[in-house]
């Protein structure tokens, strides 16, 4: 067996492990390279389960958390998907394999150039990127058939909520603090949202407001 094919196999058996058991969300992490998205001294580390530093103070999530979130999300082939946090791009390249379209906000501008570059390379076309304020979503594209968030807000925001059409998922991590938090799923319904908790997490705080980079 090859190292990459080994590799390959150990990575999808890691996240196999921690419950990533969809079949379509299995192929689409063992069709993107996250070695495309990991660059410098931790390239070596891109197929490790284990979160890495990436620019502008940002992490690029460990490959089972993103595997997890977006099992939770439930994405169908016609769904138009918000991801807010761009970060690496990684979780927005997952998710194009998945949806008809990708829309990924990043505050950071740095942050959205590289994906876009990553995202032309591995020729991926469904995926429109914007640097911006996430936290007020995308009012202009809504509604959305599911939301991801991957920055951690004490509430789920408001206006992120209001743009999730009815029968559709978010699935964000909430907490007060960077050592409590909890991925948790809200589904629109008819009369309200509901809330079911996933599991305990650790995610980069959720920031209002364009970066300066």
């Amino acid at each position: 067996m090859s190292d990459t094919a080994e590799r390959k196999m150990r990575f999808l058996y890691a996240l196999r492990s921690k419950g990533v058991t969809d079949a379509r969300v299995l192929t689409a992490m063992e069709t993107v390279d996250r070695g495309a998205f990991v660059t410098g001294i931790f390239a070596d580390r891109a197929y490790e389960d284990m979160p890495l530093p990436i620019a502008c103070g940002q992490t690029i999530s460990q490959p089972s958390v993103v595997g997890l979130m977006t099992q939770a999300l439930e994405v169908s082939p016609r769904d138009k998907v918000l991801e807010v946090g761009t970060g690496s791009g990684y979780q927005a390249a997952i998710l194009s394999l998945l949806a008809r379209r990708v829309y990924t906000i990043d505050r950071h501008r740095r942050l959205v150039r590289e994906a876009e570059t990553v995202f032309r390379r591995l020729d991926l076309t469904n995926i429109t990127a914007i640097a911006g304020d996430g936290s007020h979503g995308l009012p202009d594209q809504a509604p959305f058939d599911r939301i991801i968030v991957t920055a951690a807000a004490e509430d789920p925001p408001g206006p992120l909520l209001a743009q999730l059409r009815e029968g559709g998922i978010m699935v964000l991590p909430v907490g007060q603090s960077d050592t409590v938090q909890s991925l948790i799923r809200v589904t629109r319904k008819p009369h309200g949202y509901d809330y079911d908790e996933l599991r305990p997490v650790r995610f980069v705080p959720l920031v209002e407001g364009l970066a300066q980079d």
